[in-house]
């Protein structure tokens, strides 16, 4: 085993290795408290919207390092819509949420169109989106508070309250069984899957990560699986919201790594003059991600209203930047053209664990910040440096 390829496996498994170090600091350091089993199902809960909105922002990010700051005032701008439709017009449930996909998906679209087609740039259109989207938020709201306490269904549907849990079906009165299942049936899937794959490679001459490194992972992976469900197990089980995690990261995997549109996110973030002569349409590509980004942030506006059972004008503040934080901690390339769907959940896991480590230590809010700007920073110079064989300095 040369050093090589010991420094290349250490290379793609970093943020991996950070996330055990961290996870253990903040073990030591709380006396165990970040590892049971409540603040780990809050963990999910608290941290949906950043699973949600990073795994649309990975899309954008692909395309050459561009980025949505409009998303958070997005999730607020929805969020209110939904709630006032419901609350004060007395909209059923199930139009109320269509309407709510159809203003976000709108507004991906629209800022789609100034990015993909008038060729903006993407950083200019998503601000103004954010200011104005915020200021909208408190004119619909009208600087006020809607409570949605009471719309039960949408509640419960997207995670909001205390029994938003998959019933156990098989309890036997101290753990929940059907929590135990589905990891066991998680790790058996995605070790099959695993396997599947590295053989398919194997057999079409594609180049495979050694057997040590592969084992490896797969025990890695099996075990946090297991670790993970057995303490949601402890608690009260599979949170409703995590259903909606688990969707939204397994289409999206599959669509970055198994389908030709998804290959175009990475055609154009690498080399997007010669994606433009190869024949496809990379205007497409670039509205793709940005309506999809908005179709995104309308779920994680429903997913925050649920949570906090009401509409305000502040929610999804900071919102964007937890998202885009998470792709880049989690491998994403600030040029574009590298990231995926899993290295995102990772970083996203990473920024919640920060979080909830400093907020169980007391840590002052402002330093939390300070805190998670220079993981953010160190997240993006190992990518750049490393991209340089090494060098930290650039020569004239």
């Amino acid at each position: 085993m040369g050093k090589e390829k010991v420094f290349e496996f250490l290379k793609k498994n970093t943020m991996v290795i950070v996330l055990i170090i961290v996870l253990g600091f903040f073990s030591w350091r709380t006396d165990g408290a970040i590892l049971l089993p409540m603040n780990v199902s809050n963990l999910i809960s608290q941290n949906a919207y950043v699973f949600i909105l990073a795994t649309g922002m990975l899309l954008c990010i692909l395309t050459g390092g561009n980025i949505d700051l409009s998303v958070g005032s997005v999730v607020c701008f929805v969020g209110a819509v939904g709630a006032l439709l419901m609350v004060n017009f007395g909209v059923p449930t199930w139009a109320a949420i269509a309407i709510m996909v159809l203003i976000g998906t709108a507004i991906g679209a629209f800022q789609g169109f100034w990015i993909a087609f008038v060729r903006i740039p993407p950083f200019i259109v998503t601000l103004a989106g954010m200011l104005a989207f915020r200021g909208l938020s408190n004119v619909v709201l009208n600087g006020l508070t809607v409570s949605i306490k009471d719309e039960t269904t949408f509640v419960n549907l997207f995670g909001g309250g205390a029994d938003c849990y998959i019933p156990d079906y098989f309890s036997d009165g101290k753990l929940n069984m059907t929590c135990l299942f589905g990891g066991i049936l998680a790790v058996v899937v995605l070790v099959g899957l695993n396997i599947y794959g590295r053989i398919k490679k194997t057999k079409s001459g594609y180049d495979v990560e050694p057997i040590w490194a592969f084992g490896f992972k797969i025990i890695l992976i099996a075990a946090a699986l297991l670790a993970f469900s057995y303490k949601l197990a402890q608690h009260k089980g599979i949170p409703t919201v995590l259903i909606w995690v688990l969707v939204v990261v397994i289409i999206y995997a599959y669509i970055t790594s198994n389908t030709t549109t998804g290959r175009y996110f990475y055609a154009v973030g690498g080399n997007e003059k010669a994606t433009k002569l190869s024949g496809i349409d990379t205007n497409k590509v670039y509205f793709l991600a940005y309506m999809n980004m908005g179709f995104l942030a309308a779920l994680a506006g429903m997913v925050t209203i649920a949570r906090l059972t009401s509409a305000q004008p502040t929610y999804g503040q900071n919102y964007e930047m937890d998202a885009i934080g998470s792709c880049f901690i989690g491998g994403a390339s600030a040029y574009g053209g590298i990231g995926t769907v899993p290295g995102v959940i990772v970083g996203a896991v990473l920024m919640g664990v920060i979080n909830l480590g400093m907020s169980l230590m007391g840590v002052d809010a402002n330093m939390q910040k300070v805190v998670k700007g220079v993981v953010l920073l160190a997240a993006v110079i190992f990518d750049v440096v490393s991209k340089r064989g090494g060098k930290m300095i650039v020569k004239n």
